[in-house]
């Protein structure tokens, strides 16, 4: 019998060493990416920051929002995990599906979907990308193939197997990514649709965030063995443990994987080690983690790192970092105002969607 590798504590933010893999069963061939690439070196670089900014500007907006009760429901927060959401979405292409989770604010604006589309969701208004009936956490847009939030945990994972199926079985080279917490672990939808992937060899990039807690539970409290990636490379699929804080290796990561899965190898699974700095929810106390911990971990905060990391390059500058900021800020400014404006669903409209009339009936 194997022993298991020891996992890091959750007071132990160090980050995990992307080029090696956890256990694996089978190590991909390494290819030309038929997806983006991207702008080389510093342009890169920037692109990737100011995605960043872009999220984590836009949630301390809706902290502001929620408290000033303009938003309402239940709000859960990307806050600290912005290179997850970034990283990812850099290497996937239009024609790519994602899956996100009910903290997918970050998720749909790294996809694409505007600032002003997903705030007036966040309202509930009827420009809103689910035409102000999902909120927060049912933020879906066809057109970019995201599919939406879910509220279910793991309860995207299905949904996300079958997408990548149905373009397999219309032979499109597309690959579906599913984004999911530590806690689907403890779901059956996570066996059943690894177990399935692997089996039918599905274009599937399963990417957990884990960010050390399910809800309010810590991951030592949930899971007997807290390699997670060892835990996925046993259903026979490609594993490896990633530095979730660091957006550039989350990217070189997920382009590898999704190298691999365009070359038919299979589902991939990234167990981005992140971590969340606000609670779970803005109805959380957060009363079970110490605030040492939380600030040990802000202390490599993705968006810091890598600002850092251009500045000693030479890369950015403070008049540059001015421009990006202004830049959101102006966009932001403009989604609420536009989303203050938006009408709101006339009431005799409440059935849309819900009922069909008898003309629309199946016999």
């Amino acid at each position: 019998m194997s022993v298991a590798r020891p996992s890091r504590t959750r007071k132990d933010p160090a980050p995990a060493k992307s080029g090696k893999k956890a256990a694996t069963a089978k190590t991909s061939k390494r290819k030309a990416s038929s997806g983006p690439v991207g702008r080389p070196g510093a342009g890169r670089r920037t692109d990737l920051l100011e995605a960043m900014l872009r999220i984590r500007r836009f949630e301390e907006r809706c902290v502001e929002l929620y408290s000033a009760a303009k938003i309402r429901g239940f709000v859960h927060l990307y806050i600290g995990e912005e290179a997850v959401a970034v990283g990812v979405n850099e290497v996937l292409t239009p024609e790519d599906a994602v899956v996100s989770t009910y903290r997918e604010h970050g998720h749909a604006l790294a996809r694409g979907i505007t600032a002003e589309a997903v705030m007036a969701e966040m309202y509930g208004r009827t420009t809103g990308c689910s035409g102000g009936r999902g909120g927060s956490m049912h933020l879906f847009d066809a057109s970019r193939r995201f599919y939406g939030g879910n509220a279910i945990v793991a309860g995207g994972l299905p949904l996300a197997a079958g997408l990548a199926l149905a373009d397999r079985m219309r032979e499109q080279s597309h690959v579906t990514c599913c984004f999911f917490g530590d806690g689907a672990f403890a779901e059956g939808e996570f066996h059943e649709t690894a177990n399935l992937a692997a089996l039918w060899k599905l274009p599937l990039l399963l990417v957990c965030e884990n960010n050390l807690y399910a809800m309010g539970t810590a991951i030592e409290r949930h899971e007997a063995q807290t390699d997670l990636a060892m835990r996925a490379a046993s259903y026979g699929m490609v594993a490896w443990a990633v530095d979730g804080m660091d957006v550039e290796a989350v990217e070189q990561a997920a382009r590898r994987a999704v190298e691999g899965i365009r070359a038919g190898t299979g589902p991939h699974f990234l167990e981005l080690r992140t971590y969340r700095f606000r609670a779970h929810s803005m109805y959380d106390p957060d009363r079970y983690r110490e605030k040492e911990e939380i600030e040990q971990w802000k202390s490599r905060d993705p968006i810091s790192l890598l600002m850092d990391r251009m500045r000693e390059r030479g890369e950015l500058g403070d008049k540059e970092l001015a421009r990006i900021e202004q830049r959101i800020t102006d966009d932001i400014d403009h989604a609420v105002e536009a989303a203050e404006q938006a009408p709101e669903e006339p009431v005799e409209h409440l059935l849309r969607h819900v009922t069909s009339s008898s003309s629309e009936a199946v016999s």
